[in-house]
């Protein structure tokens, strides 16, 4: 089969199509044709050598945590699923080929009203953003705080705070053009982190209190804010690092406040965990994707041969929602 792969470490020039050995399935995987992919920062550091797929170390390494497809083998310890099913999925690496094989627990169908393009664009960003948000235990009438509201996890957690019931749901992103496009899926209020204070205009609109729950994708450069911006009970769900990754932490306010702060990722989660993660955002996430609730959010597709240009247009972080290739 043809893919991307990394030879050697570096910026976007070292993605190469090549062809490469066809993926073998195991008794409890499906084989699967992709038919679309979609980028994640993960896969910028993987190729910069910083965050290198799970496993043997290979001659070359091929990106891509998720997909949509359809099915071309079922495994003989398989169930549920059929030749020619429509599926999409998280996966460990592999998602830049024509075919991946992965375990069939991580595996779901895709609602008829969506094309591969708009389901490649689920499964990280939402499983990862119901999977956070779930983790701080968030109740209907709490506030959220989401930080890059623009990025493919940031505008997919603001549309599950919003049909979970979170008000306000207050955003930071780099422009008012984000902020325009992001309240158009449920963001009461944005603040654009170049001129404003986060922290200050949490405090403005909950009159004093701060938010019950924040979904960090920035770590170090953002904690004292953050901090600041958290009510009393507050939890916190850290699911990237773009600001560093260290920071002081203002140990006084996190007791006297009474704060949470956890970290969640998903990639070298065991299998049992990244199958529950994904049963619970079929139950929770998708009957609002088939209903129109949530929408996808796609910000350009790209040839799969193309791969170097999307990882451009992710480092210049213009990009609101997805970037996907088609396979």
């Amino acid at each position: 089969m043809k893919a991307i792969v990394i030879s050697e470490y570096g910026g976007p020039e070292v993605l190469t199509l090549r062809e490469v050995p066809d993926p073998v399935p195991g008794p409890e995987d499906l084989l699967v044709r992709v038919r679309a992919t979609a980028l994640n920062r993960a896969d910028l550091l993987q190729r910069r050598g910083f965050y290198p797929q799970p496993g043997p170390k290979s001659e070359f390494e091929i990106p891509g945590l998720e997909f949509a497809g359809e099915v071309l083998e079922c495994g003989a310890r398989t169930s549920g699923f059929a030749r020619g099913d429509r599926v999409m999925g998280l996966l460990a690496g592999g998602g830049y080929g024509e075919m991946v094989a992965l375990h069939y627990r991580l595996v779901s169908n895709i609602p008829d009203t969506l094309t591969f393009e708009q389901a490649a664009s689920l499964p990280e960003a939402f499983i990862t953003a119901h999977d956070g948000l779930v983790q701080c235990g968030l109740q209907c009438g709490e506030s959220v705080l989401v930080h890059a509201a623009g990025s493919g996890v940031g505008s997919a957690a603001i549309q599950v705070a919003h049909v979970m019931g979170a008000r306000p749901c207050i955003g930071t992103a780099g422009s008012s053009e984000k902020l325009a496009q992001a309240k158009s899926l449920g963001l009461d209020v944005g603040v654009n982190y170049k001129t404003e204070s986060f922290a200050d205009v949490v405090h403005s609109v909950t009159g004093g209190r701060g938010v019950d729950v924040i979904v960090d994708f920035i770590g170090g450069s953002y904690l004292e804010q953050n901090i600041k911006a958290l009510a009393e009970k507050g939890r916190m769900v850290v699911v990237g690092l773009m600001g560093g990754p260290s920071a002081d932490l203002p140990m006084g306010a996190l007791l006297q406040k009474r704060l949470s702060i956890r970290g969640t990722l998903l990639r070298a989660r065991p299998l049992e965990e990244k199958a529950s993660a994904t049963r619970a955002f079929e139950k929770s996430v998708l009957p609002h994707v088939t209903s129109g609730a949530i929408v996808p959010v796609i910000d350009s597709v790209y040839p799969l041969a193309a791969a170097a240009a999307a990882h451009r247009h992710m480092e210049s972080n213009a990009n609101f929602g997805k970037i996907v290739l088609t396979v």
